[in-house]
């Protein structure tokens, strides 16, 4: 067999293994085709880990990729508790608990450095009772992923990294998320009232699924959901060409 038939069947045997490895037993899904079809088992993997990223400023400050991440764990969050490890004692209760999370299911934990909220993320995914657990973390290499997925499968919880270099730092997004089930990249969206009220409606996010082991990507407008499902759909997001220009017309 030549070195590439041989390279050729190694790249198969990780695919399989891959795709394997994130066929859960549980999901939590979307109540959405749009992203359920895209994900395997038609949900988001439960004790499983999941990175969530912002952009720009959001690598510093992590607001959007916060509320979203709230947002989607608070139901699991009433099944258990849920451990919040924070770079900085700037988590607002208040605000989680507007976005459906109750502030007596939270526990914050505030880490000195990124080894430490690495540590701390994964003794809570790994300890009985905890049902979630979310870290505030700049990047998550080979190692420790594959740490944070087996302290998921010891515990049952379901993880999510929230990428955040809150002291700043210029490092990019590409080594973070190895070994995660999914990768979410998180903006802000304009929000809208219902029903052509005036004043603000619920928080709304675009949302990528840059990455999903076992599954595809893809692309929405999402918002804050009352109904069975923490978050619906408003409209998916795709690639738009530039309009033609038109020629300069002078008056005259």
């Amino acid at each position: 067999m030549s070195r590439e038939a041989r390279l050729q069947a190694v790249r198969k045997k990780i695919a399989a293994i891959e795709t394997g490895s994130c066929r859960p037993r549980a999901v939590a899904p979307f109540g959405d085709g749009r992203i359920d079809r895209l994900l395997p088992g038609g949900g988001l993997p439960l004790s499983h880990w999941h990175e969530v990223a912002g952009e720009g400023l959001e690598i510093e400050l992590a607001a959007a990729p916060g509320a979203f991440v709230a947002a989607l764990a608070a139901p699991l969050a009433a099944r258990g508790v849920m451990v919040w490890v924070m770079r900085k004692g700037d988590l607002y209760a208040p605000g989680l608990a507007g976005l459906g999370l109750a502030a007596e299911r939270l526990i914050q934990v505030e880490a000195r450095d990124e080894a430490q909220a690495l540590g701390a993320l994964e003794d809570a995914l790994g300890s009985a009772g905890v049902a979630v657990a979310v870290g505030e973390i700049g990047a998550v290499d080979l190692t420790a992923g594959r740490r944070l997925q087996l302290a998921c499968e010891r515990g049952g919880a379901t993880g999510f990294v929230i990428v955040r270099r809150p002291f700043g730092g210029r490092r990019g997004l590409e080594r973070t998320g190895l070994g995660a089930a999914t990768r979410w990249r998180i903006s802000p969206a304009p929000s809208q009232p219902a029903g052509g009220e005036i004043g603000l409606g619920p928080p709304r996010w675009r949302v990528t699924l840059a990455r999903c082991r076992g599954g595809a990507g893809g692309a929405w407008t999402m918002e804050k959901s009352d109904g069975a499902y923490p978050l619906r759909v408003v409209a998916e997001l795709g690639d738009r060409q530039l309009e033609t220009p038109q020629p300069l017309r002078l008056a005259g």
